[in-house]
């Protein structure tokens, strides 16, 4: 579909700061884009976007959310083969080795990741990170109805 979808896990609404961010991104750029909480959606939904984003936030053992979505991850690995996608989330200790792991394991799925491990901020976004997340969704929407 010509849409980017943002879907998200938040605990404290520091990750749901930074969808909201994408996605204003994304709008900035021209491009039609969901955000949208993993717990109102289906993986499987995903499955006919070629453009999306994912956001949750480190925890425990800098570890994926493990009741929502790390299941809902789970999914998405068995289809992001040729898929564009961005990870993104926030985290208040360690190194940001969740999101490394988290970038490394759809890139073994097959998946293009845009943004890297750089689309990550410690605790609530402070000015650098806004402009992040505004680019990176400003880079999605052009994404947008390329070739993969």
């Amino acid at each position: 579909m010509n849409q980017v979808v943002v879907a998200y896990w938040s605990g404290t609404g520091n990750t749901q700061e930074m969808a909201e961010l994408i996605g204003q991104g994304v709008r900035d750029a021209g491009q039609s884009v969901s955000v949208i909480p993993v717990e109102e959606m289906k993986a499987a939904d995903l499955k006919e976007y070629q453009v999306f984003a994912l956001g949750c936030p480190s925890m425990g053992a800098e570890e994926l959310e493990e009741t929502i979505m790390e299941p809902f991850v789970d999914e998405v690995e068995g289809f992001a083969g040729g898929k564009k996608i961005a990870l993104f989330g926030s985290y208040g200790w360690g190194d940001g080795e969740w999101m490394r792991n988290w970038v490394t394991r759809m890139e073994n799925a097959g998946a293009s990741v845009y943004g890297g491990e750089d689309a990550i901020c410690v605790e609530a976004p402070d000015d650098q990170a806004k402009e992040m997340c505004l680019n990176l969704g400003r880079q999605l929407a052009g994404l947008v109805g390329k070739a993969a």
